[in-house]
């Protein structure tokens, strides 16, 4: 039978992950007002920017602006992404930046050269140093990921002992120097999951992290998104990073229909929580309409089904 959590949370990043990958710029009132729509839905975090290189991602040039332009809503975490320390120290010296510390492991070379250009050893060892800037800023270390931890477009699969190695390294690095990390996402960066390996790479991380929360951050790339949340919420998981209408996609993961690449949609999967029983205290009629706002702005058809199709409550109520 399946477990089922009560409750899921999930951290909205498609003003981040949705207007990255675009090659149009779109007007920064704009997607303030979508960040703004958001949080009246019921989201308790929002990714609002990336503090990144702008010539190498030109939509999050404006972040500064854009965190600026926000109306922040009580009880939401507005955060953003960063890559490396002086994306972090830009992050830290903006206003209306919730800091959330997290780190960022690879399981393959191929990825992180492209998104950091640096391998993937490189790349964890730079992790430690992220931790001891976090505790000099004194912001809580509360995440890690795991990148491409179901395969990789520019290496192929990823075996499982190379999601565990990574796991059992943060583990003994972190929980020795008295710092355990809280929660570990496992993040299907470029679209490579199944049901099943979900379950197997969830099981293998909660055996050697016990203590930790484990979170998901799925892509739907190749239409499985929906399928893997199911079988992560059957193993209890309670924790998805998602993006309203199907939004974004990584801009380094060599893609070849972009439009394609995005993270599971934020509505959909809220609705699939509802239709299980799941609470998720987000009000999905809100959040639908959060959605078209931003299919409006993007100016062509987005994937989210709930957009185009609403939910079941009007037809429950018109047969109650």
């Amino acid at each position: 039978m399946s477990d089922f959590p009560k409750h899921v949370e999930f951290h909205e990043e498609g003003p981040r992950e949705g207007f990255q990958i675009e090659k149009t710029i779109y007007p920064l009132e704009e997607r303030a007002a979508l960040v703004d729509a958001l949080a009246e839905s019921g989201l308790v975090q929002i990714q609002v920017a990336s503090f990144v290189n702008p010539k190498t991602v030109p939509a999050m040039a404006d972040a500064e602006q854009l965190f600026a332009a926000i109306h922040r809503k009580p009880g939401v975490r507005y955060t953003a992404l960063w890559l490396n320390e002086k994306g972090f120290h830009k992050a830290a010296a903006t206003p209306g930046v919730d800091l959330d510390g997290k780190l960022m492991f690879y399981a393959t070379d191929g990825l992180s050269m492209r998104n950091n250009n640096c391998t993937a050893d490189i790349m964890h060892e730079r992790q430690i140093g992220w931790a001891d800037l976090y505790a000099e800023h004194d912001v809580p270390l509360e995440s890690a990921y795991i990148m491409a931890a179901f395969g990789c477009n520019f290496e192929g699969p990823v075996p499982l002992s190379r999601i565990t190695d990574i796991a059992r390294f943060m583990v003994e690095r972190f929980s020795d120097e008295g710092r355990p990390i809280p929660r570990i996402y496992l993040a299907d960066t470029v679209g490579w999951a199944n049901p099943e390996e979900v379950k197997r790479r969830i099981a293998a991380v909660r055996e050697i992290a016990p203590e930790a929360r484990i979170g998901l951050h799925l892509h739907d790339t190749r239409g499985l998104g929906g399928a893997n949340v199911y079988a992560a919420l059957q193993m209890g998981v309670d924790l998805f990073d998602s993006s309203v209408a199907g939004l974004g996609g990584c801009p380094f993961a060599n893609h070849g229909d972009t439009s394609a690449a995005g993270n599971v949609c934020t509505e959909d999967m809220v609705y699939l929580c509802a239709e299980l029983g799941i609470e998720t205290g987000i009000d999905t009629e809100a959040l639908v309409e959060a959605g078209r706002l931003a299919e409006k702005i993007i100016g062509r058809r987005l994937n989210g089904k709930l957009i185009r199709n609403g939910s079941l409550e009007k037809y429950r109520r018109e047969a109650g």
